[in-house]
């Protein structure tokens, strides 16, 4: 039976690779600093001790490929290597975060793994640079830890008494000249250590190789230092046992085992504790419109009085639950921040510019699913920033500007939304470029162009296709980005608006909610059908009045406290006297949607929809209400997009300046 249609260790695998990806994480961010300081004693211990746990963690779950390179890379990570060629060193554990991440990669997805030689030719390279009398490397060793029941359950018990337990393998040189003599030595020595819950092979035989789960109170470096007996070990590997699904028990890597204060959880489980909830906060509004219903019937009843505590205690239980999940569901920005470093750094070398990144706002919390998707928009728009943005150092040196550019990404909360900002120091987005592209695209015409402002001259870097880079590279210059990353934003409920100042640079801000899954929402009604508006987005309701209500430069407009907002007429929509304005703000600004009806408030469990119900991108996702009616729930950002481009374009006097800029 092969390890994949192994249960158990199918599902040592998942735990491995849940750990993978802090190991891989921190080999890149340690590979950075000794980058910056080749002689960072702290760095290289740290990568030291990330590979020897990436080395034991890969072992336990079968992936000896990764084991056996990690291996080879440890015997070359020592401060002699990086005292003769620290630069060296830097490049090979970048190489090697690169490798592993490759092969990790294809592991999960039950592939064929890439061959690790690229790397091994690096080590290679390195060691003979740092060793020139070096001839071959020991085989390293291959341990099985292939425990009966027995033993496992020995294991168990062992660590419940709260005692460290390892796994150790020992390889017998191949030219000892008394290996019987050696094994009986070895096995001595491991008793004295602490207690042996079970040793492989058990009987004399002529292998060379030697393994055993030790349980004791001492620390992994003592026992590796204690196994290596000079001339007589070639190799020796001691990994601290983590949690072994088959007995339920659980020890910390690297230390005594104490109780765990964190659990990993997969998202999956998580979303369907959150769908859960939803399906509990729609019985809740059903229960709601059931007591509302008895109330009506039965006035004078006493049972009302005690179904309404009964339903004030659900929601105070209800929205504790609610408040925890979403919590649990959110993550710091800072997990997805620690990816640019190395991104700009490789950028910086493939652009030959010398760039700084700085970070800030790590902090703010967001939805891990919002996280994860956002991974890819970013890191198009640091490659942007660097290769279109930031100048050759001559050309900063001619415009006054210091010979390293600056890239920012910044978090911080607003209101409901958080917000993600991208930005730069470079030369700025060329205005009458993106208008001449346009223009040769048939994005627009001669007539139209004259009136465009500049914040409308920059949305056409968001359509499809659309590029003013004069020559094709491996970082940009194909057509293709901005518009993916306005469609990953906006499939998100958010928005994206760009600034730029020309010399100065360009700003890139996107909005995003901070979860998708349960939401407060305004219900609204056009034409008989019922749609709901974030709350997040909403800024202001109002009716609708011949008071309020102007036209300016050929485009209605509310005036709201000495500012004019263009108005977006709803789908059917009337529009009349009676009608209501809800101001949203989308980008930074405010349009006023057009609504017949104004309903409340109401929380809502959204559910997406696929393109078989929801062929238009104005709709993110629906809701059922407690009395059963579904509610589309509006993608604002969409919504104002269309309604403003069906909108005559506005003539260029003082009053469409004035409504631009109070907008």
């Amino acid at each position: 039976m092969t390890p994949y249609h192994d249960e158990r260790a199918a599902e040592l695998r998942d735990l491995f690779f849940l750990g993978a990806v802090e190991y891989l994480q921190a080999l890149n961010e340690n590979g950075l600093r000794l980058e910056a300081s080749p002689q960072d004693g702290e760095a290289l211990r740290e990568v030291r001790r990330v590979v020897h746990t990436l080395k034991g963690d890969s072992a336990i779950a079968g992936l000896r490929d990764i084991s056996e390179l990690a291996h080879e890379l440890e015997d070359v990570l020592t401060p002699e290597l990086a005292q003769a060629n620290g630069r060296g060193l830097a490049e090979l554990v970048l190489a090697a975060a690169d490798m592993f991440d490759a092969i990790v990669t294809a592991h999960r997805a039950e592939v064929e793994a890439p061959s690790g030689d690229p790397l091994r030719s690096l080590i290679w390279k390195l060691a003979q640079h740092a060793r020139p009398d070096l001839s071959a490397f020991p085989a390293p060793v291959q341990p099985q830890f292939a425990w009966s029941e027995y033993e496992r359950a020995a294991i168990a018990d062992a660590q419940q008494r709260g005692e460290n337990v390892f796994h150790i393998a020992i390889r017998i040189s191949s030219d000892c000249p008394m290996p019987a003599a050696c094994r009986e030595l070895i096995r001595k020595m491991l008793h004295e250590m602490g207690s042996v819950l079970a040793i492989h092979p058990a009987e004399e035989t002529e292998t060379l190789s030697i393994e055993a789960a030790l349980a004791c109170q001492h620390e992994e470096d003592w026992i590796l230092e204690r196994c290596r007996i000079p001339n007589l070990v070639s190799d020796a590997l001691v990994v601290p046992v983590v949690k072994d699904p088959a007995a339920g028990n659980t020890t910390e890597q690297g230390g005594p085992p104490r109780r765990l204060s964190t659990l990993r959880v997969d998202v999956a489980k998580l979303d369907e504790a959150m769908d859960l909830a939803g399906e509990l906060i729609l019985s809740r509004s059903m229960l709601q419109q059931a007591i509302t219903e008895f109330s009506r019937r039965f006035p004078k009843d006493p049972l009302r009085g005690k179904l309404a505590e009964a339903l004030a205690f659900q929601t105070q239980v209800l929205n504790g639950l609610q408040r925890s999940l979403l919590e649990i569901r959110m993550v710091r920005v800072e997990q997805l921040f620690r990816r640019f470093p190395r991104l700009v750094r490789d950028l910086e070398k493939s652009c030959r510019k010398p760039v700084q990144l700085a970070v800030s706002g790590g902090e703010t919390g967001l939805d891990k699913m919002i996280l994860d998707a956002m991974a890819e928009p970013l890191a198009h728009l640091v490659r942007n920033a660097v290769d279109h943005g930031i100048e050759s150092p001559a050309e900063r040196a001619a415009a006054g500007k210091a010979k390293e550019g600056t890239v920012r990404l910044q978090a911080r909360h607003e209101g409901g939304q958080a917000v993600i900002e991208v930005s730069d120091d470079g030369r700025g987005i060329d205005r009458d470029r993106v208008l001449a592209r346009a223009l040769d695209l048939g994005l627009v015409t001669e007539t139209e162009a004259a009136r465009l402002s500049d914040s409308e001259v920059l949305k056409f870097i968001f359509e499809p296709g659309f590029s003013t880079a004069t020559a094709v590279t491996e970082i940009s210059g194909r057509g293709v980005g901005m518009d993916a990353v306005k469609a990953a934003v906006e499939r998100l409920k958010g928005s994206v608006e760009v600034q730029s100042e020309p010399g100065r640079g360009t700003r890139v801000l996107l909005r995003l909610p901070l979860t998708l899954a349960i939401t407060r929402a305004m219900l609204l009604q056009c034409g008989g059908r019922l749609y709901a508006v974030p709350v997040d987005n909403l800024q202001d309701v109002l009716r609708l009045t011949a008071e309020n209500r102007e036209t300016v430069g050929g485009r209605e407009v509310l005036r709201l406290r000495d500012q004019l907002i263009p108005l977006v007429h709803l789908p059917d929509a009337h529009g009349n006297g009676r009608s209501f304005a809800m101001v949203v703000s989308v980008a930074g600004r405010k349009h006023a949607l057009v609504a017949d009806k104004v309903l409340g408030e109401e929380q809502l469990v959204l559910k997406t929809l696929d393109g078989q119900h929801a062929a238009s991108e104005m709709v993110s996702g629906a809701a059922v209400l407690g009395d059963g009616r579904v509610v589309l729930v509006l993608n604002v950002a969409s919504v104002v997009e269309r309604g403003m481009a069906k909108l005559p374009a506005p003539a260029r006097p003082a009053n469409s300046q004035g409504m631009e800029a109070s907008a």
